[in-house]
């Protein structure tokens, strides 16, 4: 049994995210209550305190990080809640919480994907569901792929929410060396281009699959980000400038790094995998694959024009040819 005295905050999954988290906190020398949902992880972080599944080279402080393998006691030891789970798994693991249990607390998300079934962001559902105030919801977001978090090179996030002294809060918590943290109060805005910008890193993965070069990428990931806006602005109109970085840089990041789990599945995908093989092939889930289906049946709310994200769910779930969708959408493109 852990030890149940108050933490800073907790952490809620058990992938590269939360452990690069909770890298990043406990060098800030805050006490993290950490629920894993899988007893072999849960274990072994317990004993030699690594996850022996993701960022395994992560040495952490078993002074400052207490694995939990009951959430309710985990969501009980701090006032700081952050939820960094896929979230097509997110109502599982939530599963058995009072539904008055995030009261008075500030919850935040660190997931970038969006509720299927509901369709909706994970602000929106913890509002929902849990009747969480949007004013105590942050959203932690920005261009930040944990591997290169957890080799300490310098990352900017972004965290927002409508009542930005909870997110100063939040961000106080991770600011460091090699954090650099940003305030923001657009919070469906940066949540949903966070969607968003998963689904055009698998478009880029299969056009890179198929044989197109940097160049028509390049133009491709321009025209998303305008398609983004569009989206986004009508969703939740409000003043925003899309080149910021947890718009633009997070989508730019997401769509050309090495670590971008969603271009990954796009390769696969453009080089000739069946959808359903290449998902198998995956070690960490690729949320642009259920955002596609998602965003399918939000984008009849506002009646934007997504090109480029209808390509991407009509591959992925209608069974259109990679190259017949790229050739189509290559001759629209400006």
């Amino acid at each position: 049994m852990p030890d149940l005295k108050a933490a800073d905050v907790t952490l809620v999954g058990s992938g590269s995210w939360p452990t690069a988290m909770a890298m990043v906190l406990a060098s800030n020398h805050r006490r993290i209550a950490w629920y894993i949902d899988r007893p072999e992880i849960y274990r072994h972080v317990r004993r030699y305190q690594q996850n022996p599944f993701y960022l395994t080279s992560v040495k952490l402080d078993p002074q400052l990080v207490m694995p939990f393998d009951n959430i309710t006691e985990a969501v009980a030891a701090s006032e700081i809640v952050i939820l960094v789970t896929p979230a097509a798994f997110l109502k599982a693991e939530l599963n058995g919480l009072r539904d008055d249990m995030f009261r008075g607390r500030i919850v935040c998300s660190g997931i970038k994907g969006i509720v299927p079934g509901n369709n909706t962001v994970v602000g929106e559902y913890m509002h929902s569901r849990y009747g969480v105030p949007y004013e105590d919801i942050v959203i932690i977001t920005g261009p930040s792929h944990a591997e290169e978090v957890a080799m300490e090179k310098l990352t900017y996030l972004t965290f927002a929410s409508p009542e930005t002294s909870h997110a100063g809060r939040v961000a106080e918590l991770f600011s460091g060396s090699w954090i650099m943290t940003l305030i923001s109060s657009d919070l469906f805005g940066i949540e949903y281009a966070a969607v968003m910008k998963n689904i055009y890193a698998i478009a880029t993965g299969i056009a890179h699959g198929l044989g197109y070069g940097d160049n028509f990428i390049a133009v491709l990931l321009a025209n998303a980000a305008g398609e983004m806006r569009r989206f986004v602005d009508a969703l939740s109109p409000e003043q925003r400038d899309i080149t910021d970085s947890p718009y633009l840089g997070d989508l730019l990041v997401t769509g050309y790094s090495q670590f971008s789990r969603n271009r990954n599945l796009g390769h696969m995908i453009g080089k000739g995998y069946p959808v359903k093989n290449a998902l198998l092939e995956m070690t960490q889930v690729a949320e642009g694959y259920y955002a596609s289906d998602c965003i399918n049946e939000v984008k009849r709310k506002t009646g934007s024009d997504i090109p480029i994200a209808d390509a991407v769910y009509r591959i992925l779930y209608l069974n259109s040819a990679p190259a017949k969708e790229m050739r189509i959408l290559s001759k629209n493109l400006r």
